[in-house]
C-alpha cells in the first residue's frame, strides 16, 4: 500500500528544510510559545532542526508566528544558518508553507516540510522520505493506527496516494481508513511553489491546507506515494499533557539506548536524561540522577545518586556525589572525587583532585590530587565582577576555607582550617588567615548565669 523503503536509488538532488514554527498553541495555555516548550532540555524546534540538519541541508526555513521573536533567537542559537520567516496571519499550512517559497525562489532542489511540534521523527525516516522521492513527485509521511480520530486520512490506490483528507472534511468512509498523515512532506521546491499558489480555503475550517497540494498534483497527472513510520514518531504535541507523555516517550527512548551502549542506570526509572547528554562504556549512573542539557560523562565515570548535572564534563574513572551538583563549564579530571553537596561552576578539578564535602568551587581551576576540605568556598563574585581562584597541584585546603578571589595557592601548598585567605600563597607555603584564639577562663558560665536569671526574670513579670 506505501513505500516503505523505495527501490530506487538514494535521492541526491540538494534539499531544503522547512520547519512550521508559527502556531499559537492555544492548548499549552502558556505565554511561552509552544515551540519553545522543552522536550529533553530542548525546545521542541530543536528537535525538528536536529533531526532534518541530518539531511545536510543546503538552506534551512523556520516560519514563526506566535512569539516570533522569542522562537526566532532560539533558533538562531539551535542553527545559526536557518533563515526565520514570520506568518503574520496564521490561514493554514499550506499558507504557512507559502511564507517559505520567496526564500526558495532560486533553489534547485527538494523542499522537506518538517513541524515544530513534532520531535520525534528520526532522520533515518527523513532519509527515507528523500530516497522515495526518486520514484515520485510528492512524498508524504503516514502511519498506522488503530484511533485515526483527528488525523487526516491518506486515501490510497495501491501503492498511489491519491488525496489527503481532513477528518473534519471526511465522509464516513474516509474515516474509516486508517492510514494517517503525520503532516511531513517532501517534493520539489519549485513544484510545491505553484502547487501552493493554487490553494483554496474551500473547507470545513476556512484554511488553505497544505494537504490539498497531493489532489492537485494528481490531478495533473503528477505522482504521489506515502512512506510509513511507527505511530510513535509521529506524535504531535499540543497540551501539557501531551507535552508529559512525550517526555516519558523520550525518557524511555534515551534509557533504552544509553543501556544499549553499555551505560548502567541503576534504577533507570528514575534518571532524567537531556536529548544531548553523551555517556560512555561501562559509566554507572545511580537513581535520581537529572542531566540537563550539555553533559558529557566517559567511560568508567560514576555519577551518584541524587546529583544534577548541567553543561558539564566529567572524565573516565571520576565519581560525581550523592547529593552534588555540576553547573555548566564544569570540567571533571580523571579520577577526580566530588562529593556530597559539593557544587562546581566555570572550574577545572584537576586529575585526582578530591573536593569530597559541603563545597563551592566556582571560577576557578584546581590542580592535579590536590584536596579541598569540608566548607571550603572560592569567593568569586564582589557584587559586579567574578574572580578567578587558582589552587595548585597537591595543595591541600583546610576545611572552612574561604578564598577570596582573585587569589592562588601554589603547589603543596596548605590552608590552615577557617582561613580567610585574601593573598596569593607561595609554592609549598602554609597560609594561616584568621584571628588568634583567646580563652577566658570562666567566662562562659558567668555569661550562661547571667543569661538564665534574665530569663527568670521576664517570666515573673
Amino acid at each position: 500500500m506505501a513505500e516503505q523503503d523505495a527501490p530506487s536509488p538514494a535521492h541526491d538532488r540538494p534539499v531544503a528544510l522547512v520547519i512550521l514554527a508559527a502556531g499559537a498553541g492555544t492548548r499549552m495555555n502558556s505565554d511561552l510559545a509552544k515551540p519553545l516548550h522543552e522536550l529533553g532540555g530542548m525546545p521542541l524546534v530543536g528537535h525538528a532542526l536536529r533531526a532534518g540538519l541530518e539531511l545536510s541541508p543546503e538552506r534551512v526555513i523556520v516560519v514563526t508566528g506566535h512569539g516570533a521573536e522569542a522562537v526566532e533567537a532560539a533558533v538562531a542559537e539551535l542553527a545559526p544558518e536557518a533563515v526565520c520567516i514570520r506568518q503574520e496571519a496564521q490561514l493554514g499550512t499550506g499558507h504557512a508553507v507559502l511564507q517559505a517559497m520567496p526564500a526558495l525562489a532560486d533553489f534547485d532542489g527538494d523542499a522537506v516540510v518538517l513541524y515544530a511540534d513534532t520531535p520525534f521523527v528520526t532522520a533515518e525516516t527523513l532519509a527515507r522520505m528523500r530516497r522515495a522521492r526518486a520514484a515520485r513527485d510528492i512524498v508524504v509521511l503516514g502511519f498506522e493506527t488503530a484511533e485515526p480520530g483527528r488525523y487526516g486520512r491518506l486515501v490510497m490506490e495501491g501503492s498511489t496516494l491519491r488525496r489527503i483528507v481532513e477528518a473534519k472534511d471526511a465522509d464516513a468512509a474516509t474515516l474509516a481508513i486508517r492510514t494517517c498523515n503525520s503532516g511531513l512532506m517532501a517534493a520539489d521546491a519549485a513544484h510545491l511553489s505553484d502547487l501552493l499558489a493554487r490553494l483554496s480555503p474551500e473547507n470545513a475550517a476556512g484554511e488553505f491546507y497544505l494537504t490539498d497540494v497531493v489532489e492537485i498534483a494528481v490531478a495533473d497527472g503528477c505522482t504521489a506515494g506515502v512512506v510509513l513510520c511507527p505511530e510513535a514518531e509521529t506524535l504531535g504535541i499540543n497540551s501539557r499533557a501531551e507535552l508529559a507523555r512525550a517526555e516519558a516517550q523520550l525518557q524511555a527512548i534515551l534509557r533504552n539506548r544509553a543501556m544499549e551502549d553499555g551505560v548502567t542506570l541503576v534504577w533507570p526509572e528514575t534518571v532524567m536524561l537531556a536529548a544531548d547528554t553523551v555517556i560512555g562504556r561501562d559509566a554507572v549512573v545511580e537513581p535520581h540522577v537529572v542531566f540537563g542539557p550539555g553533559v558529557t560523562v566517559e567511560s568508567g565515570a560514576r555519577i551518584r545518586a541524587f546529583s544534577h548535572l548541567e553543561g558539564a564534563h566529567v572524565s573516565a574513572g571520576a565519581i560525581v556525589g550523592p547529593y552534588a551538583r555540576l553547573r555548566p563549564d564544569a570540567e571533571i579530571g580523571e579520577g577526580a572525587r566530588i562529593g556530597n553537596f559539593v557544587e562546581v561552576k566555570a572550574a577545572t578539578i584537576g586529575e585526582g583532585a578530591k573536593v569530597n564535602h559541603l563545597t563551592y568551587v566556582g571560577d576557578a581551576e584546581v590542580g592535579a590530587g590536590a584536596n579541598l576540605g569540608a566548607g571550603t568556598v572560592t569567593c568569586n563574585y564582589d557584587g559586579v565582577m567574578k574572580h578567578r581562584t587558582v589552587i595548585g597541584a597537591g595543595a591541600f585546603i583546610g576545611s572552612d576555607t574561604m578564598l577570596v578571589a582573585p587569589v592562588t595557592v601554589g603547589a603543596d601548598a596548605m590552608t590552615a582550617s577557617g582561613s580567610v585567605i585574601t593573598e596569593n600563597v607561595p609554592d609549598g607555603a602554609l597560609a594561616v588567615g584568621r584571628a588568634r584564639q583567646i580563652n577566658k577562663p570562666g567566662l562562659a558560665r558567668r555569661l550562661m548565669d547571667r543569661l538564665r536569671a534574665l530569663k527568670a526574670a521576664r517570666k515573673k513579670d
